[in-house]
This record gives C-alpha cells, sequence and structure tokens, in this order.
C-alpha cells in the first residue's frame, strides 16, 4: 500500500487531496472517493478514515480522500464554502480517478458527506456506488441541530427568547453566522437544508452502514424505512450494523474496527442480503 499527499487545482484555488493505492502488482478491484462529515465531526473522524482507507488499499482499491473548499488544508476558510462548491469538489475527486482507472466507482461519505455523495451521484454519468457512513437523512435537521450550538451559547448569555427564529433570519438577510469557531455562510446553509437522502437512481449499489453503541446492534428505524422503499423502487441497497462508539462525536478519538471489516465485506459484496 503506498500513501501520496498533494493538491489538485480546482476552479477556486487547490484541494489537499490523500492518495491510498494498492501495490502494482496487484489488481485493481475499484476506485473510492472519501467525502468526510461537517465542522467538527471532520477532526473527530479523520483516524477511522485513514484506517479504512489503509485497509481499502491493502484489499487492492485505490482510494482518494479529499478536504473540501474551506476545510482541513486546502483553499479558503469554512466561511467561504458553498454546497454547490463541495458538490463541484466531489466530482473533481472522481474524475481525477476515473481518468485513472476504469474500475467501478464508489463514493463514500460520513454523516453529512452521504447527503454530498448521493446528490453528486445524481449528477454524474454512469452507474456509482455509494458506501454510506452513520448517514445524515436530513439535511435540514442537520441544520437545526448545528444552530442549537449557538441558541445553547446565547442563552448562557441572555434570556434566549427568539434565537432560533433570528438566527434564520440572518441567514435569510445574506448574513453568515458563527458557530463553534465555524463561519456559516448562507449559500452552506440553504443548500445543507434542502439535502435530502433521496433515492439515488443513477447508483450502482448502496451499502448503508449504522454504528451502534449496543452490542446487539440494529438498524435504525430511519435506515429500515428508507432502505425498504428503495429496494421497493429497485435500488440494489442493503443495511448493516455494528457495534462501536460514535467516533465523529466522542470526546477521545476513537476507532471502530467492526466498522472497517464490515465496509471491506460491504465493498466485495460479501454481506449478506
Amino acid at each position: 500500500m503506498r500513501r501520496e499527499a498533494f493538491f489538485l487545482p480546482s476552479t477556486v484555488g487547490q484541494r489537499l487531496v490523500l492518495l491510498y493505492s494498492p501495490e502494482p502488482a496487484e489488481k485493481l478491484r475499484g476506485a473510492v472517493v472519501y467525502v468526510h462529515p461537517f465542522g467538527e465531526e471532520l477532526n473527530k473522524s479523520r483516524r477511522m478514515a485513514a484506517l479504512q482507507a489503509r485497509a481499502m488499499a491493502s484489499a487492492g482499491y485505490m482510494v482518494l480522500q479529499i478536504d473540501l473548499l474551506g476545510c482541513g488544508d486546502s483553499s479558503g476558510d469554512f466561511g467561504d464554502a458553498t454546497w454547490e462548491a463541495w458538490l463541484a469538489d466531489v466530482k473533481l475527486a472522481s474524475a481525477w480517478l476515473q481518468e485513472r482507472t476504469t474500475a467501478a466507482l464508489w463514493l463514500w461519505g460520513l454523516r453529512s458527506g452521504c447527503l454530498l455523495v448521493n446528490e453528486a451521484a445524481h449528477r454524474m454519468q454512469g452507474p456509482v456506488n455509494l458506501l454510506f457512513w452513520q448517514p445524515v437523512v436530513s439535511g435540514k435537521q442537520f441544520l437545526q441541530q448545528f444552530l442549537r450550538l449557538k441558541v445553547a451559547s446565547e442563552m448562557l448569555a441572555s434570556d434566549g427568547k427568539g434565537v432560533m427564529e433570528r438566527l434564520r433570519g440572518q441567514l435569510r438577510q445574506g448574513e453568515a453566522i458563527e458557530i463553534a469557531g465555524y463561519l456559516l455562510a448562507p449559500a452552506l446553509a440553504q443548500g445543507l437544508e434542502q439535502a435530502d437522502l433521496l433515492l439515488p437512481h443513477r447508483s450502482g449499489r448502496v451499502e448503508w452502514i449504522e454504528i451502534s453503541g449496543r452490542a446487539d446492534a440494529s438498524l435504525s428505524l430511519a435506515a429500515t424505512a428508507r432502505l425498504t422503499q428503495w429496494q421497493a423502487a429497485g435500488q440494489e441497497a442493503r443495511g448493516t450494523a455494528v457495534s462501536g462508539p460514535a467516533f465523529w462525536q466522542t470526546t477521545e478519538i476513537s476507532e471502530c474496527p467492526a466498522l472497517l471489516e464490515a465496509s471491506l465485506r460491504a465493498l466485495s459484496e460479501e454481506v449478506p442480503a
């Protein structure tokens, strides 16, 4: 397995990418683009993303991880990010891989990254396989939860009345909001709010994996409902639940070995139907 770090030129600045490649003698089994989650969840999940990318490369997959606009070591600040710019970044990474291999393409997202890869798959030509890690199914609900961080901090300093409506009013008026150290631009908030995990019409397979803190891990009701709907529509989609910590939000950086194993099985179609 080889690992390289370099920048991809974009229409706005450049994007840092990490490329994990199998040894040259190995047969390439697939090409994978990883799309990270939102805000602080990105930092919490870097360890798990790196472990999975290495495992995939060792199993014969080429994996490209990209820092989206305003995130990590890519160009711009978080306040410069828009939903459309992030979708363009996913397309940029995917095109770069597809220019170098004809292997089956996988888009792998974590949390809100699943909303991005799903929407990107709608816009791409040809089949795209999707690997979802603990997907956010509603961008509107996710944005609401993020805004509550600001509400909570302001309630400590005042009576907190009408804080949420005031924040939404600022966004509607084109004003950016600072939340937990991140400057949220109206264009990013609007795109996130409109995003939903809809039926991925043009994809190949969908592998949905959730993490549970319980030993007898099972899929959430939301996952079961969404997968059942997609399967009824003819989409090849499967769900898996594994036990482990919610590493994207734990205080300490944590790992979930069961998730790494389940993901490799999912890509190789060894997960029971």
